[in-house]
């Protein structure tokens, strides 16, 4: 057994946060003794009522202060636990994991869940390279592997590619209840005998909301209605330039905006087709992972990680990214997909989830990093 600490800013719900409780769930079954660290949030009450012990420090700091006091805390809490291993997930509590590890002699882990913003600049790229300063590096796609290896210089005896995986039993259609699709039927006022086109996601623009509604202008059939699933901040220019747009393209019943859902599940299981349309590279693609979880077609841009998580013309579609007339031809061509041949895209989405992207298979890839350095104890 091995006391394990995962180190990350805090504990709210989100891809990264989630991925860490997953992790300690699992090692704490595989017999280990897990320990999270962070500012707090809402999924440590989930921690702790499995038995997990959450670390309360103020790690979302980016005060260069704050980083050199919190290595001396967890410093302190690494020998008062007798921690073996550290494993940091973001930029500012790995400073302080780096500086507590190398003092005390602790092997230390890094995942990078992002290709970070302005490398081109020196401090920048200073304070980006901690996530590449790990004994092993765990990269979430091969997209961010090679930025990695190319940026900084990271080489395959390191650098290890682990990818992001969905709970199947949460992500399950048959584990969804009538009851919950009915009410978000409701909430999300969906006309009858349309078919649903997903985007999940915050509101913002690199998520391609615009470049749907120009595909949408595209499409000539409209027995479909396209909703927009995720928060959005009331009073943004985003967000004012694309209910703009919606209303000058004569989209208004096609195209809706309706909010946030914490049943993403159920979300799924009412769309016939999901898009992941981003227009800038993203590091992964949990939604559509997510999505062919649920036995859903994907349409995704062809960027970034994007690209990994799909089967072209298999379990999904890939298009040029920023291209409205690609994304309405593969829109037009989804939508008039007989049911079989549907279902059949849906299963095979399914089957390729199951073997690539589960939290399982991500848990047991990253327990044999820890073997790597640790040994028999890992």
């Amino acid at each position: 057994m091995a006391t394990l600490l995962q180190v990350l800013p805090a504990l709210e719900r989100g891809g990264v946060e989630r991925g860490t409780v997953d992790l300690a769930r699992f090692l704490k079954r595989a017999g280990h003794r897990p320990l999270v660290a962070s500012a707090g949030g809402g999924l440590v009450a989930e921690l702790e009522a499995d038995g997990i012990t959450h670390l309360a420090l103020p790690l979302a700091s980016k005060n260069p202060l704050t980083i050199w006091q919190n290595a001396a805390r967890l410093g302190e809490l690494m020998r008062r636990h007798r921690v073996e291993l550290v494993h940091a997930r973001s930029r500012a509590p790995a400073w302080s994991a780096r500086i507590a590890c190398r003092r005390a002699g602790t092997p230390f882990v890094t995942t990078v869940h992002a290709v970070y913003g302005g490398y081109d600049y020196r401090l920048k790229r200073r304070y980006n390279a901690v996530m590449a300063s790990g004994d092993r590096v765990i990269a979430i796609s091969d997209y961010v592997a090679e930025h990695v290896c190319e940026v900084y210089g990271i080489g395959p005896e390191v650098l290890r590619t682990i990818y992001r995986g969905v709970e199947v039993g949460e992500f399950d259609p048959g584990s969804v209840s009538p009851e919950r699709i009915a009410k978000l039927q409701a909430q999300f006022q969906v006309p009858p005998g349309r078919q649903v086109v997903l985007l999940p996601g915050r509101i913002t623009r690199i998520k391609g909301h615009l470049l749907v509604a120009e595909a949408v202008a595209r499409i000539a059939r409209d027995d479909f209605v396209v909703l927009f699933v995720g928060p959005d901040t009331p009073g943004s220019s985003y967000s004012a330039e694309l209910h703009a747009k919606i209303q000058a393209l004569g989209l208004a019943e096609r195209v809706r905006l309706v909010g946030g859902t914490g049943d993403m599940a159920a979300a799924l299981v009412l769309a016939d087709l999901v898009l992941a349309p981003s227009i800038g590279p993203e590091a992964f693609g949990r939604v559509s992972v997510e999505a062919q979880a649920m036995g859903k077609p994907v349409i995704a841009a062809d960027i970034g990680g994007l690209g990994e998580t799909l089967l072209p013309a298999t379990t999904g579609w890939l298009v040029p990214p920023g291209n409205a007339a690609a994304l309405a031809d593969a829109m037009d061509l989804a939508l008039a997909m007989p049911a079989e041949a549907r279902a059949r895209m849906g299963e095979q989405a399914r089957a390729w989830v199951r073997e690539h992207f589960t939290a399982e298979r991500m848990c047991r890839q990253t327990l044999a990093v820890y073997a790597e350095l640790l040994g028999a104890r890992a």
